[in-house]
């Protein structure tokens, strides 16, 4: 192919006309500002407002009807489980709230959307996020290295441990995490696909107790999976990767998540990440508290909706937040792939819509954050929208995200 020779004038109108090009998207790309966010007509964002409408009622009439009490909720359900008690703290929730974000303006809200509640496992998003902060700033250089390369010891903070007791002579006084031959094999990504099916106890929770088997005479005697290949949902492990990320960071997720995440795109200074009250370690001669990924046992992310759907709209443009870089698009690559055992699952916990698997009613490929009761963070690309849906009931979902889509013009 013959190379076509411009004039440099030519090649450098060009370039200032690309240059400037990209500039006026980048400026044009609405972003809220801090404890600002514009509104729009539903008719501006090229929505039907009657059927938009519809959509909202329909939300409301189907809030969850699981209890208020997120307490009283917890004892009924997990509350059941073997070592089940509640360790972390709760709250009561407020009313089925939602917010519909296009363009990133917000084209409608209804419920509490500044009331700071619970998010149970949405939690994980953002636990996955502080290992994303992590990896982009090559604190963990590689995800698919054995974890237990990168660990140091863990020593758990109890104020009542003596040293000197000759019963536990000889015995580590270090949490054992990863010395188990089946536990060394056990990479950042399985964790993060919740597919390392870890084995052993952390904070008095065993592995085998959450959701446990209805075949009782398996609990302890089952064979292990070999680390990534099969997908399971376990709380114990999602607490698992929520300490080894602050293993590595050295310092709260809280204060990682705060500095390098949610100040850079507007948060509030309301919301609080909770662990439980015997979650806490020594690192550097600092008491620090670790984290749980959800409410399974109380504690994790207690956040408002508008919070939420900052983050969800982080994550929408691809990691940007006007001209910063916050999450690298290859991080988010990798947290947006499914498993290959679990189609529709990423990193935690990036639910994908694979082949619409989840909500026929959805496009195909959009994502999802979701966590107990319901709570949900929706994110579609293509057509610039995001939706944070709250309390409301999961069978509902995808009615609903059906009903949004059916008000597009």
């Amino acid at each position: 192919m013959q190379r076509l020779n411009f004039p440099k004038n030519i090649y450098y109108i060009l370039l200032v006309f690309v240059t400037f090009s990209f500039s006026a998207f980048a400026q044009n790309t609405y972003f809220p500002a801090k404890e600002k966010w514009e509104t729009k007509t539903p008719e501006s964002a090229k929505f039907d407002a009657e059927k938009l409408k519809e959509a909202i009622d329909f939300a409301k009439a189907n809030e969850s009807t699981a209890p208020r009490d997120q307490e009283l909720g917890q004892a009924q359900t997990f509350g059941r489980e073997p070592f089940g008690e509640a360790i972390g703290p709760f709250k009561f929730r407020g009313d089925m709230t939602g917010i519909i974000i296009r363009n990133g303006y917000i084209i409608a809200e209804w419920g509490e959307p500044m009331r700071v509640d619970m998010t149970h496992s949405v939690t994980k998003s953002f636990l996955t996020a502080t290992v994303g902060l992590a990896y982009d700033r090559k604190l963990i250089p590689n995800l698919d290295v054995p974890v237990y390369k990168e660990m140091a010891p863990v020593s758990a903070y109890n104020p009542m441990q003596r040293f000197d007791d000759a019963e536990k002579f000889g015995k580590s006084k270090f949490l054992k995490l990863f010395e188990s031959e089946h536990n060394k094999k056990i990479t950042w990504i399985h964790l993060l696909q919740q597919n390392s099916d870890w084995e052993g106890t952390l904070w008095n929770k065993p592995d085998w107790a959450d959701r446990p088997s209805r075949d009782r005479r398996t609990w302890l005697t089952r064979e292990r999976n070999n680390p990534g290949t099969v997908y399971e949902y376990n709380d114990v492990r999602v607490n698992l990767l929520a300490l080894t990320a602050l293993n590595v960071w050295r310092k709260p997720l809280p204060q990682v998540l705060k500095k390098h995440l949610m100040d850079e795109i507007g948060a509030s200074q309301t919301w609080r990440w909770h662990g439980y009250e015997n979650s806490y370690v020594l690192i550097d001669g600092q008491i620090m508290q670790s984290v749980s990924g959800g409410g399974h046992w109380g504690g994790g992310m207690f956040i408002n909706a508008r919070d939420m759907a900052r983050f969800g709209l982080l994550v929408e443009r691809e990691g940007t937040w006007r001209n910063k870089r916050i999450l690298s698009k290859k991080f988010l690559k990798m947290a947006e792939t499914p498993s290959v055992p679990q189609p529709t699952y990423g990193f935690m916990n990036f639910f994908v819509n694979t082949d619409k698997k989840m909500y026929p009613s959805a496009p195909e490929g959009t994502i999802a954050f979701l966590g107990n009761g319901t709570n949900m963070v929706y994110i579609d690309r293509k057509n610039d929208l995001v939706i944070v849906a709250r309390w409301i009931s999961n069978n509902k979902i995808d009615e609903f995200l059906g009903k949004v889509y059916a008000s597009l013009k």
